[in-house]
């Protein structure tokens, strides 16, 4: 691991997801000279199988930048600086000795290092969140930060809403460090709590549990239960006081441990996501049909 230069213009791009592509095109616009884009290889998806490029690939070749799927590329491109964003691969400590590289990171570190750090804050309740500019060190997560940016976590947004916001702060961030000079990093100060990966089994809906908790599953995208024995996802929900048995249907209104939830957006097995009121009149549930049977 080396420092970076104080003057940075020529850079390599790491990253895959599309919330990794407005921050290359910021950099591009911004007149930086993006030498290559390291994302992963194609994978195959459809029936067809046919070899699909990451968001990054695309956006990369869009701007007429060379694209990579191997990380030693980046040694023979003569950067100042590598540039990460949810890349989703280890950089061998071989190449961090070469290349200095700062990442981007979606939480207020040590809080949430690792790979789902936005839905993990969502699950435990966090009132805040952030975004760090950090250096690229070995271990997870575990570099100085050059920067750093607190927002709120309101109470019903999204995990997805929420990243978007990130990016939006984290964008001009990333620009205005580099023009103006990384400076000096300050280490990670606290207990460094993990963002292990969502889990299936961690969105699946117990409604013996609070309405609060559940409302957070659904922010973070995916949930699920069942309904009469097949997969029953649940998109939207809206908290209200009450009770009711868990899991038992009044209408669009599920009973929970503590409190009520409103199915607001549903999506039954073998079907596309559709306004809870109209799965009702469809499904025609029983006196006492349960969610989760």
């Amino acid at each position: 691991m080396i420092d970076p230069p104080v003057e940075i213009r020529r850079l390599v791009f790491f990253g895959t997801p599309r919330e990794s592509v407005p921050f290359l095109e910021a950099l591009d616009s911004a007149g930086f000279d993006v030498a290559l884009a390291v994302t992963r290889p194609d994978s195959r998806r459809g029936r067809r199988e046919m070899p699909t490029p990451s968001p990054v690939k695309t956006a990369a070749q869009q701007l007429g930048i060379p694209v990579s799927s191997y990380v030693g590329d980046v040694l023979d491109a003569d950067a100042d600086l590598g540039v990460v964003v949810a890349f989703g691969q280890i950089i061998k400590p071989q190449v961090l000795d070469r290349l200095a590289m700062v990442n981007v990171h979606f939480s207020l570190l040590p809080r949430w290092r690792g790979a789902a750090p936005v839905e993990r804050a969502i699950l435990a309740g966090d009132q805040t969140t952030g975004v760090c500019l950090m250096e690229v060190a070995e271990g997870l997560d575990t570099g100085r930060v050059y920067r750093r940016v607190e927002i709120p976590i309101g109470p019903d947004i999204t995990a997805a809403a929420l990243r978007a916001e990130l990016v939006d702060i984290a964008v001009p961030m990333l620009v205005d460090a580099l023009n103006e000079g990384l400076g000096v990093p300050a280490p990670q100060q606290g207990e460094p709590v993990y963002a292990a990966k969502i889990t299936r089994d961690e969105l699946c809906l117990d409604w013996g549990q609070s309405a609060e908790s559940l409302h957070r599953q659904v922010r973070v995208g995916g949930a699920w239960t069942t309904w009469r024995g097949k997969t029953f996802k649940v998109w939207s929900v809206q908290p209200l006081e009450g009770s009711q048995p868990p899991g038992e249907l009044d209408g669009t209104v599920v009973g929970t441990g503590q409190g009520l939830l409103k199915l607001v957006e549903v999506q039954a097995e073998g079907k596309s996501r559709q306004a809870a009121e109209e799965w009702l009149r469809g499904a025609r549930p029983n006196p006492g049909d349960r969610l989760g049977s």
